[in-house]
């Protein structure tokens, strides 16, 4: 009785240095996206803007940045990571320059169109994970895309060192530099990063990828699960400074930002351990832990507990949880994925993370109750998509039927 020749895997040698790499050119990626933010009082202050041009002047990179990682995802399964990433943060560094340009000479109308061209940067985040999966085995790919999704504390950066930046050199110089940057970052990545020998470019036509993909179930599915873990991290990441300084009007700006950088390491840090333990125990049980801490983190946030050590830790666990999640899903999507359309499938996901930041803070805002000075109906809100998740989550398989 004769067996089949087994063919061992090509090596991959320097697969954990070429990971962080493209984790660091995505913490650049953020920066560049979220660089709009944390100037956004000057911006208001200085043009006279009112509630609904700010909103859409911050919505604007989030949304183009989440829907443009369906394409980028995509065209990162033809082309690979090094030649997206480069392009990526290329064509960054003219928007970052746009903005300046934007605030310079207070128009509203060029800093919208900036905004819409600074969405490209948001988009890196679709390279990494089909480049980093490629990297590793697939009982590895958890802790791979782990440590890729930590390139998300980009937006603490931003939020952190834009300002201080700005104050330091100028403006303009500022913005300069951070462009500069960028273009930095893109000649490293050229010429230090490398394709995995385990990958291979897709040369399908893009379009029907992206729509096979579209049709698959499990990338639905994939969607829903992130868009409450991912979603929820960039939601409260915008939103918990209005959240805190609102429903505790004592607490002041600089207290409530810091618990937001607090807040935003706190799930970055529990990104790459959603990863690895989804390695070790399988991505569905850490799944489910994550989005059934996210659900009573969010339903002790909605009995708003006097503002101190509970609050504190509730919210840094809850983010701890939103972290931990986004490790384990972005971890199951390779498996569940067909091979040929890792690329397309996770950014399809990673959009579907980033739009579902967009949608919590307009229902937080609409569902507030003035009288009460309460977030709670938006907090339950959370509460019942996470119990949903945690439904979805259960009767999911870990690995994709040969």
């Amino acid at each position: 009785m004769s067996t089949a020749p087994t063919h061992p895997e090509p090596p991959l040698k320097g697969q954990l240095g070429q990971v962080i790499l493209a984790t660091l050119a995505s913490c650049t990626g953020f920066w560049a996206w979220m660089s709009i933010a944390p100037m956004q009082k000057t911006y208001a202050q200085s043009m006279g803007l009112k509630e609904g041009q700010i909103a859409m002047m911050l919505a604007t990179p989030v949304i183009v940045g989440s829907l443009g990682r369906i394409l980028v995802g995509a065209l990162t399964d033809r082309l690979g990571g090094r030649k997206m990433f480069t392009a990526i943060l290329l064509l960054s560094a003219p928007a970052v320059v746009l903005v300046s340009i934007a605030g310079q000479t207070k128009n509203y109308p060029l800093l919208i169109g900036a905004g819409f061209y600074l969405g490209i940067a948001g988009t890196i985040f679709a390279v990494g994970i089909p480049f980093s999966s490629a990297w590793y085995a697939a009982e590895r790919r958890g802790f791979a895309n782990g440590v890729f999704g930590m390139g998300m504390i980009g937006t603490a950066v931003a939020a952190f060192a834009t300002p201080r930046l700005v104050k330091a050199l100028g403006y303009s110089t500022a913005h300069c530099a951070i462009a500069a940057f960028l273009v930095a970052m893109a000649a490293v990545v050229w010429f230090a990063m490398k394709e995995s020998p385990a990958w291979e470019p897709q040369v399908n036509p893009i379009v029907p990828r992206i729509t096979a993909a579209l049709k698959l179930g499990i990338t639905w599915q994939m969607c829903f699960l992130y868009a409450i873990v991912f979603g929820g991290f960039v939601a409260f990441s915008t939103f918990l400074p209005k959240y805190l300084t609102t429903v505790y009007p004592h607490l002041d700006t600089v207290a409530a930002a810091n618990r937001m950088g607090s807040f935003v390491i706190a799930a970055v840090l529990a990104r790459p351990f959603g990863g690895i333990l989804a390695d070790k125990v399988g991505p569905k049980i850490i799944s489910l832990i994550s989005l059934a801490g996210v659900a009573a983190m969010a339903f002790i946030a909605s009995t708003q507990p006097k503002e101190g050590a509970l609050t504190g830790i509730t919210f840094l666990l809850m983010a701890a949880c939103l972290g931990l999640g986004q490790g384990s899903i972005f971890g199951w999507v390779p498996r569940v994925s067909p091979k040929d359309k890792v690329g397309a499938i996770s950014g399809t996901v990673a959009a579907a993370g980033g739009l579902g930041g967009y949608f919590p803070p307009l229902v937080m805002a609409a569902t507030y109750d003035a009288a009460t000075n309460s977030y709670a109906k938006g907090l339950w809100a959370l509460v019942t998509t996470s119990v949903l998740g945690i439904v979805l989550a259960a009767v999911l398989k870990e690995k994709r039927e040969a």
